[in-house]
């Protein structure tokens, strides 16, 4: 199955069923993955009671998953953003020790 990235939480009409898994990127970098059918089941009440579904059958978050998601069976993965910027961090540091390890041990090899 592949994966339909996105810039924001969605749940539409058209992707029931589909078994659909959605990744989308926060406005703060958080890279969440859900179920699409699992998250409409689980917002179907109070979907068909709100404007955007009623009219247009689509309800979109950019900022983050919906609060009755949070926690459920429909949420894959969530990858933080200060997560992967430590991990970028730290493995700058790595390399950077690896960098000046090889120059030290080449400065003493010279030296003898």
């Amino acid at each position: 199955m592949e994966i339909l990235k996105s810039k924001r939480f969605v749940v539409r009409q058209t992707l029931i069923g589909k078994n659909q898994v959605i990744e989308f990127t926060n406005k703060k970098g958080d890279v969440i993955t859900y179920d699409h059918d699992k998250a409409f089941k689980i917002m179907q009440s109070s979907l068909e009671s709100l404007g955007c579904w009623i009219k247009y059958k689509s309800y979109t978050a950019s900022g983050n998953v919906p609060m009755s998601i949070r926690g459920t069976d429909a949420m894959i993965s969530r990858v933080d953003a200060i997560v992967e910027v430590v991990v970028e961090a730290i493995t700058e540091v790595v390399e950077e020790t690896s960098t000046e390890e090889e120059t030290i041990d080449a400065e003493y090899e010279a030296a003898f």
